[in-house]
């Protein structure tokens, strides 16, 4: 059973990370201390539970807390060497843990247990950062609270600022919390009920004075030309960009890309002062680990051609390279961690929008929303003061933190497809859902392209949330569609690594039965249907500079001639054909291209269940429900060919292990003689 203490704090912890006012996703923590009984002695021993390094306070359960003896805890004071090696620590914790412990304790588990209060929170509202960033933030936090709130000057989040919140709850008996300068707030009470409540009442009380007192255009005047473009306008100059900006964002290493046009960034970009104040970067730790110090800022009016951009963008990039390995050199020793990567985690492009990127599709939201935060933080500061964040030297320490660069080192081994996004033509069922299916379980972003779309988003929410996959309407005989769906794309993980073609549909009928319409829809959709997709993706595929492979689901059909299949086999052939043309033309952009020849894929078949099934039983003389078995029979290997052997190999062709080949065809058909290729 849930101890009443532990139940109390993650009912509070989940209400307070619910409202985003309140904190940023996984940022801030809180505890709260009591007793339970010691399983080894019998007798009563305190505790304290605090969320642990890395969780979010919204969906916080008992397995992210980690738990400590509160007397071990406190008396690590005895033997802290001082704030030059507090670093140590952290590891010192292992040595207060109760039992298992739990989650590894955080950096600021000091801060809740050194304070003299049950219950203590520590979050990071934009209100609150707003007042901790500005220039004269010290005197608004006594203006705005007198003694209740007690302003703290920047200090990395450790064991010391654990030392110093404690000697200010001393000092200041009557004080419900304090500003931490640069960073966020902390708050406490003698209850999780009160905790709670003077953490949002310092809230409250600071967004209603910045309500009260702010100037209204905080980022001052209008630029002319920079105002938002209209939606549609916009999102097709993003689907532009797009896969070239990511090309940039991974010089260094592949990322994968999320893309807002929120209200907040777009009035931002739209005013005269954005290029001072994203020049200053971002100020609370969390922010600025997710965003890097700065984001790039393209310096062109909203109407500029996506051609124009791209050529700026280059030199833009080039230079952020160059200033941010200064930076880094300005600030390394011996001991630092070699520089991660020098690319920007942000780009702001104005009238379109916010491009952010990470190693996963949740990273890159996630620095989104934190630079998002920051510009709700830049606008308070500057509202009712001047926006001053924490020093460059004291970012980089944050940044390059050898703490920081461990949690990084944690992080488990990437899956093989990790940082590749995909598009799967026909995805919402058969062979198509397979694939898509098996590219996500192996780290991959998926787009489930299919004519029925409700099916295609029911498919991708069984394979996860948005950040792993969504759902499009696509009819892949429509151009236009077609480039929809890879802007969609685009839009959702910032570009393009992998495309299969498998939409299809057949029709079984000898020569004199087969119709002009049924030979023009078998070729609209796979002959015309492939070639669409394939030129909407090389696009991308071609502006992103980064490689990537297109994947023809093609047919035993294209190489083998049998009865009553004229039009299906001709349509699988053209396909077949078009690997080997693509893969001459697209070589020299990095991008293979190969193909699966399956046969007698009955069972999860969209197709077979569509009436080919039927169909060939006919042809064969066999009944509909044995007709994998017949197909079996045939085959070199005696075995049944599965919609999952066919993912197996698309997922074999797109990993490292076939990185050099291209133009290939490989039968998935359990050995079909007359199929071979010669």
């Amino acid at each position: 059973m849930i101890h009443p203490t532990v139940a109390e704090l993650i009912a509070r912890s989940n209400r307070l990370g619910a409202d985003p006012k309140n904190t940023n996703y996984a940022g801030g923590n809180t505890s709260a201390k009591g007793t339970d009984i010691d399983p080894v002695t019998g007798e009563p021993v305190e505790l304290m539970w605090v969320k642990g390094s890395g969780g979010d306070l919204g969906t916080l359960t008992e397995a992210g807390l980690a738990v400590l003896r509160l007397d071990r805890l406190r008396a690590l004071s005895g033997v802290y060497p001082g704030v030059e090696r507090e670093d140590e620590m952290v590891a010192a914790f292992d040595y207060t843990l109760h039992g298992r412990g739990g989650a590894a304790p955080s950096i600021d588990t000091a801060m809740h247990g050194l304070v003299a209060a049950a219950h203590v929170d520590h979050l990071h509202p934009d209100s609150g950062i707003a007042l901790a960033t500005a220039a004269d933030g010290p005197e608004l936090t006594e203006k705005i609270f007198g003694d209740r709130v007690v302003w703290v000057p920047w200090r990395r989040p450790g064991f010391q600022l654990g030392l110093d919140i404690a000697e200010i709850r001393r000092r200041h008996p009557q004080a419900i919390g304090t500003i931490l300068g640069g960073h966020g707030i902390t708050a406490w009470g003698d209850t999780s009920e009160e905790a709670e409540s003077h953490s949002l009442e310092i809230i409250s009380t600071i967004e209603r004075y910045l309500t009260a007192n702010g100037k209204s255009e905080p980022f001052g005047a209008a630029l002319p030309g920079y105002a938002a473009l209209p939606e549609a306008q916009r999102r097709a100059k993003a689907a532009a960009l797009a896969p070239f900006l990511r090309g940039l964002a991974s010089t260094d290493r592949r990322q994968v890309g999320h893309f807002t046009d929120a209200a907040p960034v777009l009035e931002f970009l739209s005013r005269a002062e954005h290029p001072r104040l994203a020049a200053l970067g971002t100020s609370c730790p969390d922010h600025f680990l997710r965003t890097k110090v700065a984001p790039l800022v393209l310096d062109l009016p909203a109407d500029a051609p996506p051609a124009d951009c791209q050529a700026r963008l280059t030199e833009l990039h080039e230079t952020y390279r160059a200033e941010y390995r200064a930076y880094y050199e300005r600030h390394a020793t011996e001991d630092s961690p070699a520089l991660r990567g020098a690319d920007p985690a942000i780009v702001l492009i104005p009238g379109v929008g916010m491009f952010s990127y990470g190693a996963d599709k949740q990273t890159a939201r996630v620095a989104g929303e934190f630079y998002l935060n920051a510009i709700n933080v830049m606008r308070g500061a500057e509202s009712v003061s001047r926006y001053q964040p924490i020093d460059e030297s004291e970012k980089f320490r944050i940044e390059y933190w050898a703490l920081e660069e461990a949690k990084l080192a944690r992080r488990p081994k990437p899956k093989p497809l990790a940082t590749r996004i995909a598009l799967v033509t026909g995805a919402a069922s058969g062979i198509g859902k397979a694939i898509a299916q098996r590219l996500a379980a192996e780290g991959a972003c998926v787009v489930i392209a299919d004519r029925d779309g409700a099916a295609a988003t029911e498919v991708a929410a069984e394979i996860g949330t948005a950040d792993v996959a969504i759902g499009v309407t696509v009819d892949v005989t429509d151009a236009g569609q077609v480039r929809a769906a890879v802007d969609a794309a685009v839009l959702a993980f910032g570009g393009l690594d992998l495309v299969v073609n498998n939409a299809g549909l057949s029709l079984s009928k000898p020569l004199l039965d087969t119709t002009e319409a049924d030979w023009d829809l078998q070729h609209d959709v796979m002959a015309k249907g492939s070639f669409l997709v394939s030129k909407a993706a090389a696009r991308a595929l071609i502006d992103q500079r980064m490689g990537g492979d297109i994947l023809y689901i093609s047919s035993k059909n294209s190489v083998f001639a049998g009865p009553s299949n004229i039009a299906y086999s001709a349509a699988k052939a053209d396909q077949a054909h078009q690997v080997r043309l693509l893969a001459a033309e697209l070589g020299e952009h990095g991008v293979k291209v190969n193909g699966i020849n399956p046969d007698g894929v009955v069972r999860g078949s969209g197709i077979f269940a569509g009436g080919w099934g039927a169909q060939r039983a006919a042809v064969y003389g066999v009944e509909e429900a044995d007709l994998g078995a017949f197909y079996a029979q045939r085959t070199l290997l005696k075995r049944e060919v599965l919609p999952e052997h066919i993912a197996n190999a698309a997922f074999a062709l797109c990993s490292a292990e076939f990185s050099h080949t291209t133009g290939l065809h490989v039968p998935v058909d359990a050995g079909v003689a007359a199929a071979f290729l010669r």
